[in-house]
Formats: C-alpha cells, structure tokens, sequence
C-alpha cells in the first residue's frame, strides 16, 4: 500500500493561522490572570537556610 497525504491547500493555511491567533489570545489571557493573581496573593521569600 503507498503512502498518502491530505489534500488541504489554501484551508490548510486559513485554520492552522487562526488557530494560532486563538492560542496565542488564550494564553496571554492566562498569563494576565496568572500575574494578577502571583501580584495579589503571593509574597516573595528569602531562601531559607537548612540545618
């Protein structure tokens, strides 16, 4: 049996960019929140020494 590969063209390029756009949208979404929230609720710590 051959190997075969899927005809996509011009759509292959339309979906995988917005796909992109949506992704990256959705993590800087995260991101924002992740900070705000760190900024809000966490402090920071000196490195405790251990015995």
């Amino acid at each position: 049996m051959g190997t075969y590969k899927l005809k996509t063209g011009k759509v292959e390029a339309i979906v995988v960019d917005a796909y992109k756009r949506l992704e990256r949208g959705v993590v800087r979404g995260y991101e924002r929140i992740e900070k705000k929230f760190v900024d809000r609720f966490l402090e920071p710590v000196e490195k405790e020494e251990r015995p």
